[in-house]
């Protein structure tokens, strides 16, 4: 079901100090952008923790989402690891809960070289017999996925989409053009990074991997809706108005940013996973005041 493009939203996975996965909340979330017209909801990602959970809570987290979608909206699970093992029996674990695809980010201690990552892939892509993406997340992981290596593994059976993040010289437009020049036809191109969407999708990307709409899906969508109807004077103008939350993005990170934003948005009250803690005070006044801006 489904596909990688559209309006990807990625909710936070509501857990205790234990890390054990607190499963009315989530479902709560998944509720909410189910609800809204999301093309598709990308379930554990970076904004929702999956590193700092067991494999035990991430088979329940998989469970409720699936059972709370019922096959209204496809549902995308990240199953990036340490150890290729440990991935490929994530990517099984989601397969068999139901999920319809996978997002894979090359987790290391060891700072990994091309063609590790590339058998890695290789070898996650096959036992989750699903549509994957690569997630390339260099943020997160220190590990940048070259051109070169995201051609190569375009060729891989079951992966089908990338998930970049946004271009340090700002040229959407350019990267699109040189990517799907060397790329099958319909493998999809997605960014994240909210602060860039507005520029990526008006730039033509395939999908938007976003971190607010697992919290707000209303506005993103309006972002995303008026972007696919090339209405730029309307983009930037949601954009604007999302424009206090994004410097909190690029200023604290987003994953902490959340947290402070479900507490307000009366979603949940919990503390991020040790070792991070939550925002100080002043910035949560003006994640607050962010959110009033929309």
């Amino acid at each position: 079901m489904g596909s990688f493009d559209g309006l990807s939203a990625f909710p936070p996975t509501p857990a205790d100090a234990a890390g054990r996965l607190q499963e009315k909340l989530l479902a709560a979330l998944i509720g909410r952008i189910a609800a809204t017209q999301a093309d598709s909801i990308g379930l554990l990602g970076s904004t929702g923790g999956y590193a700092y959970l067991s494999r035990a809570e991430r088979q329940r987290a998989v469970r409720v989402a699936v059972e709370c979608l019922g096959g209204k909206r496809p549902l995308f699970v990240g199953v990036g690891a340490l150890r290729t093992d440990e991935a490929q029996a994530l990517a099984a674990d989601a397969r068999e809960a139901g999920a319809d695809g996978l997002l894979l980010a090359p987790m290391s201690y060891t700072p990994l070289m091309e063609e590790e990552v590339f058998q890695h892939m290789v070898a996650v892509a096959e036992a989750g017999s699903l549509p994957l993406c690569i997630y390339n997340n260099p943020g997160t992981t220190k590990f940048t996925f070259s051109e070169d290596l995201i051609v190569r593994l375009s060729k891989v059976p079951n992966i089908v989409a990338v998930k970049m993040p946004l271009p340090p010289d700002g040229d959407f437009a350019g990267e699109l053009a040189r990517l799907r020049a060397r790329l099958p036809e319909g493998f999809a191109i997605g960014y994240s990074g909210d602060w860039g969407a507005a520029d990526a999708l008006l730039a033509g990307c395939d999908a938007w991997y976003s971190v607010v709409a697992g919290l707000l899906p209303e506005p993103a969508l309006r972002l995303a809706r008026a972007a696919r109807a090339q209405d730029e004077a309307e983009v930037r103008r949601i954009d604007a108005r999302f424009q206090p939350l994004w410097t909190l993005f690029r200023e604290f990170g987003s994953f902490r940013v959340m947290y402070a934003l479900a507490d307000i948005l009366g979603l949940f009250s919990l503390a991020p996973p040790r070792p991070i803690l939550p925002l100080p005070g002043e910035a949560r006044g003006r994640v607050e005041a962010a959110l009033q801006a929309l």
